[in-house]
């Protein structure tokens, strides 16, 4: 099915490569750059008060990743190449794993660098380079871009009956909002250190109408319907990303430790009901696609009907109209009975 509509951005927390520079080591001076001219052991290094910008990225099913008009550092369309996975080591002996991204112009020449950190990088602290991955980046990716729920969320199935997700199994019947009933094509797993972009949100028991604590993945996009329009979307069915509700106290970051993450497929991108709460299940595209078994993602081929046409696409809210410490509360009050 042909594409009426883009496809939902994706906003990263980058560094631009001049920001991370080489202060001890063959590479010295120069900034970090793509995986076959860095050189391990050599030490890097953030300026005192530099910030992290927002790189806006889109995909379809089967073109490349691209910058999205929506982007606060970059070129908009320009394409994006995933270069590698790099592990830097701090003094205090805590690995910090990143992922290089590249921009390129329309001759395919570097225009521009940047550095995705998945834990937290500081200012005037040395890291050391001690790993080059050229191998798995694209899959580390991945699981940035999925959406995923946390071991111990309430699923609920078709029969009504509310199942712990890390119970379910392939074949399980669960309620979707769109589609009736639906079977679970593929269940994926993953622990990983609760930081940086894999910090887990909560969105505590009670501010979306939820019994218990819902936990998701940062980007995990959750679907209002308005019965009347608190935000000023200029709609009543909304999606929202849960890291934009963060307020500090009824939605949070889980910074620390690990986090058992959990993606549900189906054959068409759904919104089903964790913890009472409408939320989107895994979207496959460029970005997310590579996370698949092998077997599975060959299977699936390269147009994926109910992936490829988005059914739920633009729905999404404009961050700006959720910068205000009152947007859950203003969706709680929009979706009351």
């Amino acid at each position: 099915m042909a594409r009426s509509r883009p496809a939902p951005a994706q906003s990263l927390p980058v560094y631009r490569a001049a920001d991370f520079t080489c202060t001890d080591g063959a590479n010295m001076g120069d900034p970090v750059t793509i995986a076959s001219e860095l050189l391990l052991d050599d030490i890097y290094e953030l300026p005192f008060g530099q910030d992290l910008q927002r790189l806006s990225v889109i995909a379809d099913s089967t073109g490349p990743f691209r910058v999205s008009s929506e982007t606060a550092v970059g070129t908009p369309q320009a394409v994006l190449h995933i270069d590698c996975a790099l592990s830097f080591m701090s003094p205090d002996g805590m690995t910090h794993e990143t992922l290089l991204l590249v921009e390129v112009d329309e001759d395919g020449t570097i225009a521009d660098i940047y550095l995705l950190p998945l834990s937290a990088l500081k200012s005037s602290v040395e890291y050391r380079l001690v790993g080059i991955d050229t191998t798995t980046a694209r899959q580390k990716f991945a699981q940035v871009a999925c959406v995923s729920f946390t071991r111990g969320t309430h699923i609920t199935l078709a029969s009504g009956e509310q199942r712990l997700i890390e119970e379910l199994e392939v074949g399980d019947r669960v309620l979707t909002r769109d589609d009736g009933v639906q079977k679970i094509r593929w269940i994926g797993q993953s622990t990983v250190r609760a930081v940086g972009e894999f910090a887990p949100i909560k969105i505590h028991a009670g501010t979306l109408h939820n019994e218990n604590d819902l936990i998701v993945s940062p980007d995990h996009r959750l679907f209002i319907y308005q019965r009347s329009d608190e935000l000023g979307a200029g709609q009543s069915e909304i999606l929202v990303k849960a890291r934009h509700l963060v307020n500090g106290y009824t939605v949070t970051v889980m910074d620390g430790g690990f986090v058992d993450y959990f993606q549900l497929l189906f054959d068409s991108h759904q919104i089903i009901y964790a913890e009472g709460i409408a939320a989107e299940t895994m979207l496959i595209d460029t970005r997310t696609k590579s996370v698949l078994p092998a077997d599975l993602s060959a299977a699936m081929g390269d147009v994926i009907p109910g992936h490829s046409d988005l059914p739920h696409a633009g729905l999404d809210v404009n961050e700006a109209l959720l910068r205000r410490p009152d947007a859950a509360e203003l969706l709680r009050k929009a979706s009351s009975r």
